[in-house]
């Protein structure tokens, strides 16, 4: 249940050793590509079967990587994430002998970027073996390359492209005639156990454009892209070659940990909101009673990374992106489709806090009052890409709405200017009313996301980003229009220099 922008606020943990499975155990299984209702079912455990004879599925196969060494976020009681959201994490305040007394708009790109944020993938490559990859990704993306050789990215694979894979196969897209042939290819070859390869669903993946950088441009030019919209820029070396991935939420991150020494920013973290006049009103959400294929269409044809998800008093209950498809990537996971969305969402806080020792409870909104330093520490703290502003609470029921209410737009006011496999389906569902955050949170007002974080910052900087809403209309009508006419090109490149 995350909020990012293509993709989880959670890091997901690297793995060492690659899993090899067959093609009928991932999305494109019979079994989901048929989109059957019926109880999931339990792998069983590799100490009770006969390796010799069983061949290991997807999710058996993610179950037996070694645990991530990585870091992970404590378990969190409700009390504790009560504090959280009260009093969040407060930024460095000591400088940083690397950046103190430094403009911040003449930073490097390169300082603050690594060869490790990437992870490369083949064109040729199963479809099978990106999500892999992606799973095992630090910066929540897949630079996909030529062949094994190339170090320059003609393509990407994110959490978004994997929900479009997952609406093709599951037969919930809606291809228009000169798509039909393709998603029907897509769809028979899935549910047949065949291998399908990268290069074959460039069509239907999202087209945003691959933004180069190189190493030594400055951070005031990365600032001016990354609050315009985009959501990554890859930073290329003197050759050409990709020698890192800079992505909205490491610049966040930076800003954040280092604005004691830039008072241009840090003297913003105190200021309300309300007063700041960021972010929108107008927000897209679904009700906590409509299937979790609505919120995964929805995000798909809007070209949105995430969802919030609300009772029928407009409250925020709970948070849907397209990193939470990975939940899906197994047979037995195929009936979550046609449960409600807070079946789903409790489905993954179960997962997190039963089996990952995760937080259990969500942390996704603020208020018109909350200071942009407690806005950001929170997604800072939550890798989130978006926070759900709310009122006070609008009365509910107290059980399950009825009749169900699909996606919707909610607009209020005038716009101010690891990798493990999911855990065993609970048996009921629990009611929106139920959930922690129908008691805490609010009626959703407005969405403040980390693009207009950044727009704020540039502009306050004395920069020129262009308008975000651009960037997101573009995003909406390559969604909308996934196939493109032919295969000879893939996404746009940009190589932006200064």
């Amino acid at each position: 249940m995350d909020a990012s922008s293509g993709a989880d606020p959670r890091d997901v943990g690297d793995a060492d050793t690659p899993a090899r499975a067959q093609a009928t155990n991932v999305v494109g299984s019979s079994s989901l590509g048929s989109h059957q209702s019926g109880p999931p079912q339990r792998s069983p455990s590799s100490s009770s079967i006969n390796k010799a004879a069983h061949r290991q599925s997807f999710a058996e196969n993610l179950r037996n990587m070694p645990p991530s060494p990585r870091h992970r976020h404590p378990s969190l009681t409700q009390a504790a994430v009560q504090d959280l959201m009260n009093h969040p994490p407060s930024g460095s305040k000591h400088t940083n002998p690397r950046f103190a007394g430094r403009d911040w708009r003449d930073i490097a790109i390169g300082e603050l970027t690594s060869p490790d944020d990437i992870r490369w993938i083949d064109m040729d490559s199963s479809v099978e073996e990106a999500t892999i990859a992606l799973l095992k990704s630090k910066t929540n993306v897949v630079l996909i390359r030529e062949d094994a050789s190339s170090t320059t990215a003609i393509s990407t694979f994110d959490y978004s492209d994997l929900n479009a894979y997952l609406l093709v196969v599951v037969g919930l897209s809606r291809p228009d005639g000169e798509q039909l042939q393709l998603f029907n290819r897509i769809m028979s070859t899935a549910q047949q156990g065949g291998r399908i390869a990268l290069r074959e669903i460039q069509p239907i993946c999202r087209q945003d454009p691959i933004v180069n950088v190189v190493s030594t441009s400055n951070l005031a030019h990365a600032i001016e892209i990354l609050g315009s919209g985009i959501h990554r820029v890859l930073v290329t070396g003197a050759s050409g070659s990709v020698v890192g991935v800079l992505s909205q939420l490491h610049m966040v991150d930076f800003f954040w940990n280092e604005g004691v020494n830039f008072p241009t920013i840090d003297r913003l973290y105190p200021v309300l909101l309300r007063d700041l006049a960021i972010g929108t009103h107008k927000i897209i959400s679904v009700n906590s009673d409509a299937p979790l294929s609505d919120a995964l269409i929805l995000m798909n044809d809007e070209g949105l990374t995430s969802i919030a998800v609300v009772d029928n008093g407009q409250n925020v209950v709970g948070n849907i992106s397209s990193k939470d498809v990975r939940h899906l990537t197994t047979t037995s996971s195929a009936p979550l489709l046609n449960d409600s969305c807070m079946h789903f969402i409790s489905v993954i806080l179960n997962e997190r806090g039963v089996e990952k020792g995760q937080d259990t409870l969500p942390v996704f909104y603020v208020n018109p009052y909350s200071t942009l330093a407690h806005t950001v520490a929170k997604l800072v703290a939550t890798r989130s890409h978006r926070m759900w502003v709310v009122e006070s609470a609008s009365p509910s029921p107290s059980a399950p709405a009825t009749p169900l209410m699909g996606p919707q737009t909610h607009v209020s006011g005038a716009p101010p200017s690891n990798q493990a496999p999911p855990s065993p389906v609970p048996t009921v569902a629990v009611p929106a009313s139920a959930m922690a955050g129908a008691r805490i949170s609010g009626k959703l007002s407005g969405v403040v996301s980390l693009t207009d974080i950044l727009n704020m910052f540039a502009k306050f900087s004395g920069l020129h980003p262009s308008d975000p809403g651009e960037q997101r209309a573009r995003r909406r009508r390559s969604s909308s229009s996934s196939v493109r006419p032919s295969l000879e090109s893939s996404r746009a490149s940009i190589d932006v220099r200064r």
